[in-house]
């Protein structure tokens, strides 16, 4: 078996913190796929505008070779408890594949470059993933409203309350003309608690940070609030 990827993701999400766990929890989340190449040729994506959401299939570059263990501890079960491998959907598995459901923004031959890109919002992958296939998501097929969701049955997240300091709502203004919905990405990205799942239900003091797009952005927790304390842009190549 021999797999290529066809393309990889460019992504606000620079780092694996503050990733939601699963696609299209942070809908403001855009993103494109740029494709290889050798699939640069837009009869591959011939009526892909038919469809409203697409299977993005993707390697786990970052973690795969840490390797596998037949069981693991979701996050929802509070990171402490165990589960087979098959029945999460871990990154650390014996092929590190993964998939998501996004959302289908349209596609664009670059003539500047040559570069094909399909833009996708809801996304849930890392900057940089390579993307191994792109199937349309089939309503018919692949909504099963009958389905039991195991463990993982309800929507994640918290109705936490998000406040912004003064240094925080003067980065947001200055950087609205760069990326005019950042408060509400933010928003969404803190609403999920990307804190490790054993840290939720204790008392935590702890100051965090995540990098979305170019910016560093650090938080605390306070109760049933968390404060965003500072925004400042990085100069990581990444974004290169």
């Amino acid at each position: 078996i021999q797999i290529q990827p066809i393309g990889h993701i460019h992504s606000p999400y620079k780092q694996k913190f503050a990733i939601p766990r699963q696609a299209n929890l942070v809908a403001e989340a855009q993103g494109e796929v740029v494709l290889v190449d050798s699939f640069t040729d837009t009869n591959s994506v011939r009526e892909l505008e038919n469809f409203s959401h697409l299977w993005l299939l993707f390697y786990f570059h970052e973690t795969a070779a840490q390797g596998w263990t037949p069981t693991v501890q979701p996050p929802r079960l509070g990171g402490k408890e165990r589960v087979g491998v098959f029945a999460s959907r871990s990154p650390f598995r014996p092929n590190a594949i993964g998939m998501s459901a996004v959302k289908n923004l349209g596609y664009q031959y670059q003539d500047q470059d040559g570069k094909l890109v399909i833009r996708v919002g809801g996304i849930d992958l890392l900057h940089g993933t390579p993307i191994v296939d792109i199937k349309p998501y089939l309503p018919y097929a692949d909504c099963l409203p009958e389905a039991s969701g195991g463990f993982a049955s309800e929507v994640p997240g918290q109705p936490l309350k998000i406040d912004f300091s003064a240094q925080a709502e003067s980065s947001l203004q200055r950087l609205t003309a760069q990326h005019p919905e950042l408060r509400n990405f933010v928003i969404a990205v803190l609403q999920q608690d990307p804190r490790p799942a054993w840290r939720v239900k204790e008392i935590d003091n702890k100051q965090y940070g995540m990098t979305l797009y170019d910016l560093n952005i650090k938080w605390q927790v306070d109760a049933d609030t968390i404060q965003v304390i500072q925004i400042e842009q990085t100069t990581d190549d990444r974004e290169k």
